[in-house]
């Protein structure tokens, strides 16, 4: 009988279990969200762009100008959060074993 539940396991307690880890993290979420925002936004501005451009009897300079600003900024704060995601699907991988933690 002491054998059944020694192949059973049971004797044995089940310590350090990390309980089951939300794939993607709540940081990967977030910055997947963002990236999903800023793509919205510049779908938005592009279109804007394009019929300001296309309406060649009233050009709007400095609307123009302004949505390629805003288009410059977008693409800056797609770079930091493309990293964030980065970093967080990095943070993940070292977290489930499948990579060894980085030494810094």
């Amino acid at each position: 009988m002491d054998s059944e539940k020694e192949k059973k396991g049971e004797d044995f307690p089940i310590l350090g279990c990390p309980g089951s880890i939300e794939i993607p993290t709540q940081k990967e979420q977030k910055a997947l969200e963002r990236l999903r925002t800023i793509k919205k936004s510049v779908r938005e501005l592009k279109e804007r762009l394009g019929k300001l451009e296309s309406n060649v009897q009233e050009i709007d300079h400095q609307e123009i100008s302004r949505i390629k600003t805003a288009l410059e900024e977008l693409r800056e704060d797609w770079g930091k959060w493309q990293q964030r995601r980065e970093q967080a699907a990095a943070d993940r991988m070292v977290l489930l074993g499948h990579e060894k933690a980085p030494t810094k």
